[in-house]
């Protein structure tokens, strides 16, 4: 999310490429629940959205996530029921897991089931979920500046910093994590300040800023571009940006507010959920 007004330096550091080929629009799902996230799984050849349904820090039950397709058709709206609030989707280890609220549920593909939850005790709003090549999965808390791990059956807390600066995006590289920053928030989720990307180096747990640290927005999901830099949204005044190493930021897409955790789809596609419209739409974008 991002405030309505961005600042002089945002602007000069906000370019815009006129070389590249628009965005081109592949499928639009709808009947969706407040969509967070996205993630396809290949192996099954579907997306999983989860559906936070609701305020995403309560805990309600009345959470799920969908099954489409690859092309975007509709399998099963609900079909993993009995979650509180979900918001951030990875896989790993056969399964398919949820951060929801101030714990990770664990879900059999096979089954559509939740068959294991694990607590993170004194978490705030767990957020989204990375996951590594062992396995292990990284969970943002986005309201305490922490950042949890699941390694096996075992749910600890990794790091908590306010240097963070109120992560949510999560994304594994060698020997670091890049996260996709909100901003230093009010308890009404305002900044006066918004976002831009951060390293923590997993030996050291230091936070970096990823290039410069001029403010892109209230940043939601973070993916590679398969070029050196990231596909980022923005879910305050909506959009899709690509940031380059060194922190530059290029818009690619306008979209709504409430652009969540994007996913990368089958040949390249750029899957985002907006949130505040129910559904979930995808593109094929060139970032040349």
């Amino acid at each position: 999310m991002r405030t309505p007004q961005l600042s002089a330096l945002m602007f000069a550091v906000l370019t815009f490429s006129a070389g590249a080929a628009e965005p081109q629009k592949l499928w639009e799902a709808s009947g969706f629940k407040n969509p967070e996230s996205a993630v396809f799984d290949r192996a099954a050849g579907a997306v999983y959205v989860s559906n936070v349904n609701g305020d995403p820090m309560k805990k309600d039950g009345n959470g799920f996530v969908s099954k489409l397709g690859p092309d975007g058709k509709v399998v099963t709206i609900e079909w993993v029921k009995g979650l509180d609030s979900p918001t951030g989707l990875a896989l790993a280890n056969g399964k398919l897991y949820a951060a929801d609220v101030d714990r990770i549920a664990e879900i059999d593909l096979a089954k559509g089931e939740v068959v294991n939850r694990f607590e993170a005790p004194g978490s705030k709003f767990l957020n989204d979920l990375a996951a590594d090549k062992s396995g292990r999965i990284y969970v943002s808390d986005m309201v305490s500046n922490s950042i949890w791990v699941l390694d096996g059956s075992k749910l600890s807390l990794l790091m908590q910093d306010d240097a963070l600066e109120n992560p949510n995006g999560l994304l594994v590289e060698e020997g670091r994590l890049v996260v996709a920053s909100w901003g230093k928030m009010a308890p009404d989720f305002s900044t006066k300040v918004p976002g831009h990307m951060k390293t923590v180096d997993l030996a050291t747990k230091k936070v970096s800023d990823l290039g410069s640290s001029a403010p892109v927005g209230n940043l939601d999901g973070v993916e590679p571009d398969g070029k050196g830099g990231y596909l980022v949204t923005d879910w305050m005044t909506g959009g899709l940006f690509r940031i380059s190493s060194n922190g530059t930021a290029t818009r690619l897409l306008p979209l709504a507010k409430g652009s969540a955790d994007l996913g990368m789809g089958p040949d390249g596609t750029v899957m985002i959920p907006m949130m505040m419209e129910g559904t979930v739409v995808a593109y094929r974008i060139d970032t040349r």
